[in-house]
């Protein structure tokens, strides 16, 4: 049986545009395949009623919730209080949290301030989650059938007591969940394609998350048999994903090309413009890329396009910079840096320097290898960021693909 959970990101940062929630889709990574599904998730800002609200109504149709943030030891810091006050329970000072807080602080040669000593108040009746990469420790407390774990909101504190203290309690069921990682799709697609397959194995265990040029197939499966089933449905849906499928469950786009690349034994650089050098960072956060990857240039202007990338000053004034021939004569300069392979991007990310015939979003990509050339133009919709990240995915995407050719 799969238990509901729900997820609460408190911070009043997090409802402004300071910052994004970050953690809800950690948590999302971290339940799956556990027996939870995540059905819901909130952000409050910092107050105690809020909180309190938010986990009582939650509380009443979820096995678990997850608080995430509002643990540390300023006045606005106020999760345990909101949570004791939706499940009627006390808030005690634990001694030995506040004698490890105070050698803490002695370690760092500063005595600990009154108000920091609030992050050893725990709920009553809580488990203790101990925090190695923080100050402020979980806390776990089970009201009836719900089970509500408070988390700090650093994202790696987050994660390593989740990993450390609750992943043993909750172990992944064997063959539960296995994604299929697709690129150069839109996720209408990807429905129209695998939507007979619904009738066999259950519109219920399948999920579609679309992202910009790239589409995720979750598949689960549950109860005595799982394994086979979920064998049959990776199957299944791997056929009818076809070439658009680059990679299985944490495989990533870079990561995919990168092990192409090494396949073949070929050095790639980037020449790229409105991406500004967001491919090369997306190559470059794979381990291992300096086995495959030799660098790029950010040729923003013209004159970098002719200087560095020996883009012809002709083909540049008489097709302009957006072109399918300046995005071949720009990958194949950057060639020039030492590579066999290369890709470029050039486009028009907006908001303005559109025209009738180059609208923003306009984008051409080129991929060239020592065995072919391809090119593809794109009108990208959104606004700035969003052309960005679809180009620099499909132009992952067309590098996989000439390079998985042969």
């Amino acid at each position: 049986m799969t238990i509901p959970a729900a997820f609460i990101a408190v911070g009043s940062e997090l409802l402004r545009t300071q910052r994004t929630d970050t953690n809800s889709l950690l948590a999302a990574r971290l339940l799956r395949g556990r027996g939870f599904r995540l059905v819901e998730k909130r952000c409050v800002e910092d107050d105690a009623e809020a909180i309190a609200v938010a986990v009582r109504e939650l509380a009443a149709r979820a096995g678990l919730i997850l608080v995430s943030g509002g643990l540390g030891p300023t006045a606005d810091d106020v999760t345990r209080e909101g949570v004791a006050r939706a499940l009627g329970v006390g808030v005690h000072r634990f001694p030995p949290l506040e004698e490890a807080l105070a050698a803490r602080y002695r370690a760092l040669g500063r005595e600990v301030p009154s108000f920091a000593l609030k992050m050893a108040d725990v709920l009553e009746g809580a488990e203790i989650l101990p925090n190695p990469r923080g100050t402020a420790p979980g806390q776990l407390l089970r009201a009836g059938s719900c089970t509500v774990v408070l988390l700090p909101g650093v994202p790696v504190e987050f994660e390593t007591i989740f990993v450390r203290h609750l992943a043993p309690r909750w172990p992944a069921q064997e063959g539960a969940v296995r994604v299929l990682r697709l690129a150069g799709v839109y996720e209408s697609m990807v429905e129209a394609r695998v939507a007979p397959l619904y009738e066999r194995f259950g519109r219920d265990h399948v999920t579609i998350l679309a992202g910009r040029g790239l589409v995720d197939l979750v598949l689960e499966a549950t109860g005595e048999g799982a394994k086979r089933r979920l064998e049959e449905m990776l199957e299944a849906f791997a056929a009818a994903a076809g070439a658009d499928l680059y990679g299985y469950d944490e495989t990533t786009l870079a990561g995919a090309v990168a092990a192409q690349l090494r396949r073949r034994r070929w050095r790639l650089a980037v020449a790229e413009s409105c991406t500004g050098g967001l491919v090369g960072a997306r190559l470059t956060s794979e381990p291992g890329a300096s086995e495959v990857f030799v660098g790029g240039v950010v040729a923003y202007s013209n004159a970098v396009k002719e200087r560095l990338l020996q883009v012809p000053a002709a083909i540049l004034a008489e097709h302009g910079a957006v072109s399918e021939p300046v995005a071949e004569a720009m990958a194949l300069g950057a060639l020039k840096l030492g590579a066999e392979c290369g890709v470029a991007v050039t486009g028009i990310a907006g908001p303005g320097g559109g025209s009738e015939a180059k609208p923003v979003g306009t984008v051409h990509i080129a991929a060239v290898t020592p065995e072919r050339r391809r090119q593809a133009a794109f009108t990208f919709p959104g606004d700035r960021t969003a052309v960005r990240e679809w180009a620099t995915n499909l132009a992952l995407d067309l590098l996989r693909r000439v390079v998985g050719e042969g």
